[in-house]
């Protein structure tokens, strides 16, 4: 009777404590474990979908928040690199230039022309009247030898006038004869050339535009550059001494510090509280 009631009381007990263990697994077990992100310090949960930790992630990334310190962003530098900016070419036109030449030059030819011979090639018959009639009026000049030479001087000069005027006594046949002429004339000439383009483009914006351009463009055209953020020199001051790290994007204004050195990029720490 003695051995049978020790054993009831053993069974008992191996019951009530089994129960108790097993309240206690299941009571860690439901409880999830708390993380901390190491950038902002607020509690995120071992499958929160928003981390980008995976399970070995969490393992290798457990500290312990007293271990967490944090440094104050001082200062931040945009570093940035040239990037080219291009348009759309919707449409070109050509813009063209006329020019006018004007070149002197000379054109001759032959022409026909008529020309009357002299009736006489100058006989005496107009040297004698020119003479005779020269001799009548000197001699109605002056009295006694004076008239004389007069007369005398009016038949001479009468005689050469006559003499003269028969050589050039028109009235003979008409002939024909060639004779070349000459003249200035001027030719013009107009050439035209493509001295540049009327370009319409469109640039990324939606926004349109007319440029000129020396030469026929292409589907784009160059816009200039423009400044394009690569990265951020940063300035931080941890422990009273600043220090500047290059980070890939722009911090907040505070970065984590694990071990005295500053963390670049999001980390989990496990614990009941945050540092």
């Amino acid at each position: 009777m003695k051995n049978n009631t020790t054993t009831i009381l053993i069974a008992t007990g191996a019951l009530l404590f089994g129960g108790i263990a097993t309240a206690a697994y299941m009571n860690n077990r439901d409880k999830p474990t708390e993380f901390v992100n190491a950038t902002t310090g607020e509690p995120i949960a071992a499958n929160d979908p928003n981390t980008a930790l995976d399970d070995a992630a969490l393992l290798d990334n457990r500290i312990e928040p007293s271990a967490l310190q944090y440094a104050d962003v001082v200062k931040v530098d945009p570093i940035t690199d040239k990037n080219k900016v291009y348009a759309t070419v919707i449409g070109s036109e050509p813009v063209r230039e006329t020019t006018t030449t004007t070149t002197p030059h000379e054109v001759c030819e032959d022409v026909v022309v008529q020309e009357r011979l002299p009736e006489r090639d100058g006989n005496a018959g107009g040297t004698v009247a020119g003479a005779v009639i020269g001799g009548l009026l000197g001699n109605q000049v002056g009295k006694g030898n004076g008239r004389k030479a007069a007369t005398a001087g009016g038949a001479v000069v009468g005689g050469l006038i006559g003499n003269k005027v028969d050589k050039n006594h028109v009235g003979g046949r008409v002939v024909n004869r060639t004779e070349r002429q000459c003249r200035t004339e001027n030719t013009s000439s107009e050439s035209s050339r493509v001295t540049g383009y009327n370009v319409t483009y469109r640039n990324a914006d939606g926004t349109t535009g007319t440029m000129r351009m020396d030469g026929k463009p292409g589907t784009r055209i160059a816009m200039g550059n423009t400044d394009k953020v690569v990265g951020y020199q940063v300035t931080y001051r941890f422990d009273g001494e600043e220090k500047t790290i290059r980070m890939d994007e722009k911090p907040g204004e505070r970065l984590p510090v694990i071990d005295g050195q500053v963390v670049t990029h999001t980390a989990a720490v496990t614990g009941d509280s945050r540092g």
